[in-house]
């Protein structure tokens, strides 16, 4: 997407995105990746693949490289093992994250090892610089959670507690209640916001975001009504 330093909306509904179904793996695709191409979504900003993956018990992605590359996990429902080349082996559940910088490169697989599917998106963003040694980390948002809206997931120096990443880029989990308002600024620093609706339903100038809708705001303050509880991921970029 093209932007601009006048202010401006731009929504990408659910329904819109690439669909892949393999039988073991159903996988909605908020920009081009893999088979599905389509040069008018090719990403945005730093921000290049937002998968939301289903993943059937006892499925997943084998060993696998990567290079240069930020990579997240959000899980929205059910586990996901992960295993890769430095050593870790880790089985995140419902409403945690997990990031791995794959830097000089890394091998990775991720592994639903439970009874039921695992709901999760899958996010790549790419590095300031290249290279660099690879990185493991996760956490539990609901043991950070304060009485704000936002909880601060990935920043670039690693502040309040959050994952230092290598872009300059905030990562942060959103949750409202039914009937609730809410307003974020856009910093003149990260003025470009990608906000992925998880789960419920809000309003956003006259328009209704539900789960799987997406909308990037340049330069433009965020203001939200919830009509339901409600639960996003809000991504400030550069």
């Amino acid at each position: 997407m093209k932007t601009n330093n006048t202010s401006k909306l731009t929504i990408r509904r659910a329904g819109d995105r690439g669909h892949a179904e393999h039988g073991w793996l159903d996988s909605w695709h908020t920009f081009s990746f893999a088979d599905y191409y389509d040069p008018a979504q090719m990403g945005y900003r730093s921000l290049r693949v937002i998968n939301e993956d289903i993943i059937a018990p006892g499925q997943g992605f084998g060993m696998h490289p990567h290079e240069s590359m930020e990579i997240f996990t959000y899980l929205i429902a059910g586990e996901l093992e992960h295993q890769d080349s430095m050593g870790h082996g880790r089985t995140i559940k419902a409403g945690e994250f997990q990031y791995m910088s794959a830097g000089d490169g890394v091998l990775h697989a991720e592994r639903n090892p439970g009874s039921e599917a695992a709901h999760l998106l899958q996010i790549w963003l790419t590095p300031k610089q290249a290279g660099g040694e690879p990185r493991y980390a996760d956490l539990k948002p609901a043991e950070r959670k304060s009485n704000e809206p936002l909880t601060l997931l990935a920043s670039a120096t690693g502040r309040d507690g959050s994952l230092q990443i290598r872009q300059h880029a905030d990562i942060s989990l959103g949750k409202l209640s039914a009937g609730a308002l809410w307003q974020h600024p856009a910093h003149n620093d990260r003025p470009h916001l990608w906000l992925q609706m998880i789960q419920g339903r809000v309003q956003l100038a006259g328009q209704t975001l539900q789960a799987g809708d997406a909308v990037a705001i340049d330069h433009s303050p965020l203001r939200l009504r919830a009509d339901e509880e409600s639960e996003f991921l809000l991504f400030e970029l550069e």
